[in-house]
């Protein structure tokens, strides 16, 4: 079966990574691209990459989503549930953005200032919860997935087994994340002129006022946390993309057990790679949906574990494909056998 698809809010960063993935698809057909100040223009004025397509943007409205099998919202945050309220002839909607990712209304309304639209199932196939399950069981035959946060995704994947086997204190996390500019979006705040960010390094919303903060901290629960307490540091980097998290936290005990988690939660997962001799370094996933994580332990009494994604891949779109995948009965490696594109 070919499933038809739409991509909302397709002029974007994550509106691009979606197309690239959907044409090396077997079982997608790309419809519908639509945009806001774009419509009217040709997909290739935003993505000269897609210039054989000859598709022409067109207006983000709900009766240039419905009829589609499939529809990939990849818009600004809070602007997705007005749109998806009205897409009542769609088989599976999938939102990139933060509208539908948490639960709790307060955590909600604390970091984004806008009524609550609730939650949608979850799209983080490998995250390990309390019940002893993966997140992946959630996801099959639903209509509704809301796709993870990139840098939610490099430290919920680093620390989840580990809580799961209450093998960490929760109380004292510390996550450092190098992140590449396109994670910010173009329409970001975040000052990212070439001449600023040229040979430089930008810490920017410090101090707990991240909005993946709640994220991170409904999946520690998920994963079994209570209460868990984080200190959250994000900079950009002089690069396009890509993620490197620095995560520690207090261990509980031996070394040997944390290894055998880690080893216990993903040595399965075809997108999870554990090194043992090496590093993860970001341009080794560049353009996958590959995880790198490597571990280390110091004297301290701490673990330190670091991970590497691609934040347009892995981080959101990727993502995207992996759980529609798993939502509609595929291989779920079906489309994401990229093996990343070195700089």
């Amino acid at each position: 079966m070919t499933y038809s698809v739409a991509v909302a809010g397709a002029s974007g960063y994550v509106g691009g990574e979606l197309i690239r993935l959907i044409l090396n698809h077997p079982d997608l057909e790309l419809r519908t691209v639509t945009a806001h100040s774009n419509a009217g223009q040709k997909l290739s004025s935003v993505h000269p990459q897609f210039a054989h397509l000859g598709h022409d943007l067109v207006e983000t409205t709900p009766s240039k989503l419905n009829g589609h099998d499939v529809v990939f919202l990849a818009l600004p945050h809070t602007q997705s549930a007005a749109i998806a309220g009205e897409l009542d002839a769609v088989g599976l909607v999938l939102d990139c953005g933060a509208d539908f990712r948490l639960e709790s209304t307060k955590r909600w309304e604390e970091f984004y200032q806008t009524k609550h639209a609730g939650a949608w199932n979850y799209g983080l196939p490998e995250l390990t919860l309390a019940d002893g399950g993966k997140q992946r069981g959630r996801l099959a035959s639903v209509q509704a997935i809301a796709v993870p946060g990139c840098n939610v995704t490099a430290v919920t994947l680093s620390l989840a087994p580990l809580i799961t086997a209450d093998l960490i204190e929760t109380d004292d996390i510390v996550a450092n994340l190098t992140v590449g500019t396109s994670g910010a979006g173009k329409s970001s705040k975040v000052e990212l002129s070439s001449s600023e960010m040229s040979e430089n390094l930008k810490a920017y919303a410090v101090g707990g006022v991240h909005r993946h903060v709640p994220e991170i901290m409904q999946n520690l629960e998920k994963a079994g946390a209570v209460d868990p307490k984080i200190t959250f540091t994000p900079v950009l980097a002089p690069v396009s993309r890509g993620i490197l998290a620095v995560t520690s936290a207090k261990i509980k005990a031996s070394p040997e057990k944390l290894t055998e988690a880690l080893q216990d939660a993903y040595h399965d997962e075809s997108f999870i790679d554990l090194l043992t001799d090496s590093l993860p370094e970001t341009a080794s996933v560049t353009g996958s949906n590959r995880v790198q994580i490597s571990h280390s332990f110091d004297p301290s009494g701490r673990i330190t574990v670091i991970c590497a994604i691609d934040n347009l891949v892995k981080g959101t779109a990727g993502a995207a494909i992996q759980s529609m995948n798993i939502a509609l009965g595929l291989v779920e490696q079906t489309g994401l056998n990229q093996t990343g594109i070195r700089p």
